[in-house]
């Protein structure tokens, strides 16, 4: 089981602010080919990997993160600081 988290829009679009996962994903991309198969709110949510960044267990991650041992998956948009 993963803990999987959405922030922002991305938590809008799918309704709810986390959920726990049994997935048998690799990477990250493949997690999120499992979700968008799930249902259409989450095929909504993740239509543009360009737009999301991904942290695994609280780290900056590219979405070919292998996802072994790992026990958080974060989606969140890009930040701007100012």
């Amino acid at each position: 089981m993963i803990d999987v988290v959405y922030f922002a829009w991305v938590r809008e679009r799918i309704g709810v602010p986390r959920e726990q996962v049994d997935t048998q994903a690799e990477t990250v991309a493949d997690l999120v080919n499992e979700l968008k198969a799930r249902e259409e709110r989450y095929a909504f949510a993740f239509e543009d990997l360009g737009s999301l960044r991904v942290a695994v267990d609280q780290e900056l991650m590219d979405f070919d993160a292998p996802l072994e041992g790992v026990r958080e998956v974060a989606f969140f948009p890009p930040m701007t600081g100012g």
